[in-house]
């Protein structure tokens, strides 16, 4: 989910200018461009994120166990276990982001003519990610739905202010 939300987050942000016509018409190269952007920043941040969470797993359980040498575990078997997954996980982020973001914008390109109602679909398609993130989280599906949804039009006015692409 982190990565689709991303994903799109990242196409709002950096070609909602072109969205909205106010910037260089949507094209495929554009769409490519953000998919890369999107796929680069999940990829840093998943893998750190993750691999530094199994990391302190590891470290705490040392602790816990008595072992003589802090984080022992970590570097044992276990330790290249925890990268290895770390990097599982970042390459179903980053694919997750690339796609969320070329994705509306190859739509986009693909009709000119309504490439603001790719803003829309993205922001529609983020309060849907937020429904499904509110049932699987046992809360409020529309109040996940409203807040994505809500975040999306903010990062899409951001994103025309700022007049990236």
């Amino acid at each position: 989910m982190l990565g689709l939300v991303d994903g799109l987050l990242n196409a709002l942000t950096l070609a909602a200018a072109s969205l909205v016509g106010e910037g260089q018409q949507v094209n495929y190269l554009l769409a490519v461009r953000v998919g890369l952007v999107a796929l680069t920043t999940a990829a840093f941040a998943v893998f750190v994120a993750d691999y530094a969470e199994r990391r302190a797993y590891l470290v705490r359980a040392s602790r816990q166990l008595n072992l003589t040498r802090r984080g022992q575990l970590a570097t044992t078997r276990l330790g290249r276990l925890a990268a290895a997954r770390s990097l599982l996980a970042t390459a179903i982020a980053c694919t997750a982001s690339f796609t969320a973001a070329a994705l509306p914008l190859l739509a986009g390109a693909a009709l000119p003519g309504l490439s603001w109602m790719v803003a829309v679909m993205a922001i529609a398609a983020l309060a849907a990610l937020g429904a499904v993130l509110g049932h699987l989280f046992a809360g409020r599906p529309s109040l996940w739905a409203t807040a994505l949804g809500c975040g999306g039009v903010a990062v899409t006015c951001i994103g025309v202010w700022l007049h990236i692409a």
